[in-house]
């Protein structure tokens, strides 16, 4: 249990690091929301490898790949998001 929440975490920081060096454009993030955006994207990343290459559709986590994938698709709604909310003030 130990182990997979470590390596959980730690998946999350090179998904999250690596998608925020794909996304063009300057992120105010910390490393807790850094790793925050990788753990989400390793499960948007699962589910949707789940959804295209498997019958059933499920929030499991994914690989590396997978997660920096979802990283990037999570960011992106972050972006947006946080960006309409400065826009409202």
């Amino acid at each position: 249990m130990i182990g997979f929440l470590l390596g959980l975490l730690i998946v999350g920081l090179i998904a999250g690091a690596v998608a925020r060096l794909l996304v063009p454009g300057r992120q105010n993030l910390s490393i807790p929301a850094t790793i925050l955006v990788g753990v989400i994207g390793s499960f948007v990343g699962g589910f949707l490898g789940n959804l295209f290459f498997h019958a059933d559709a499920s929030f499991d986590t994914a690989g590396v790949i997978g997660s920096v994938i979802g990283a990037v698709i999570v960011l992106l709604v972050w972006i947006k998001v946080s960006g309409s909310e400065k826009t409202k003030r």
